[in-house]
């Protein structure tokens, strides 16, 4: 990547979030103007994607999101022969995990009578409902988390000819939280930020099974595929492809010369 690109793209995130986040807590009908414990959730889910990520990473990457699988896929730094077990091993987890926090949760589910409440705690959901709208949100914000884990490496060393990894050893998952937090925060207010099919399918299907049927897939028959599913799918896609475009390749620092 040159230089004035660089500049350029890092300009174009840096506003793009931060206004994000201007716009999320200041304009009427946002997800984080509306809601108080916003900081906490974001907070929340990206120290969660800290710790699934420090603990898997050694043994399968931690990908732990189907955009990232076929994001990496189309980039080529992942087989498209291990992407159906990958995702199904992702939805699979992301209805497991969602089973359990509802046990835990069971008898305060029984006595919380708000379905808007109850849908919030499974699903995401749009604070305003448009398509088109919706939709882009939830690319742009796939697009950001998939992008910025592809520059999200362990620096790569060159000592006396011998090429060697010098990385942050459990800090590596760190910066990827910290991602997934300044989404939520920045970009989250439009849709809550699903940013990954799994995350959102999974609890949909806890909450179908479990008596919440009309709420768990109600948003306008298929907008919650075309929102929650396809637009992450496609945002990763996107990401994957832009990286190609960009990148140039990887330079080494050279030691002991």
């Amino acid at each position: 990547m040159s230089s004035l690109l660089a500049e350029f793209i890092g300009t174009t995130i840096l506003l793009l979030l931060g206004i994000g986040v201007n716009a999320n807590t200041s304009l009427r009908n946002t997800i984080g103007n509306k809601d108080s414990n916003w900081v906490l959730i974001t907070m929340a889910w990206g120290l969660s994607v800290f710790i699934a990520v420090f603990i898997t990473a050694q043994f399968s990457g931690a990908h732990l999101n189907p955009a990232v699988t076929i994001g990496l896929a189309v980039t080529g730094k992942f087989s498209w022969s291990l992407v159906s077990g990958y995702v199904i091993a992702q939805l699979s987890g992301a209805i497991f995990g969602s089973w359990l926090a509802y046990i835990t949760y069971i008898d305060h589910y029984r006595v919380t009578k708000d379905e808007e409440k109850v849908r919030g705690s499974f699903c995401t959901g749009p604070a305003i409902r448009n398509y088109k709208n919706n939709f882009f949100s939830e690319l742009i914000g796939t697009f950001i988390l998939v992008f910025a884990v592809f520059y999200i490496a362990k620096p790569i060393l060159e000592i006396e000819g011998e090429v060697i990894n010098f990385g942050l050893g459990a800090l590596d998952a760190l910066p990827v939280g910290i991602v997934v937090w300044v989404i939520g925060m920045t970009l989250g207010g439009t849709t809550g930020f699903a940013i990954n099919p799994a995350r959102d399918f999974g609890p949909r299907l806890i909450s179908y099974f479990n008596g919440w049927s009309e709420i768990a897939f109600s948003y306008n028959g298929i907008g919650w595929l075309v929102v929650y599913i396809l637009g992450p799918l496609t945002g990763g896609a996107l990401a994957a492809i832009v990286f190609k475009l960009t990148l140039k390749k990887k330079s080494f620092l050279v030691l002991g010369k």
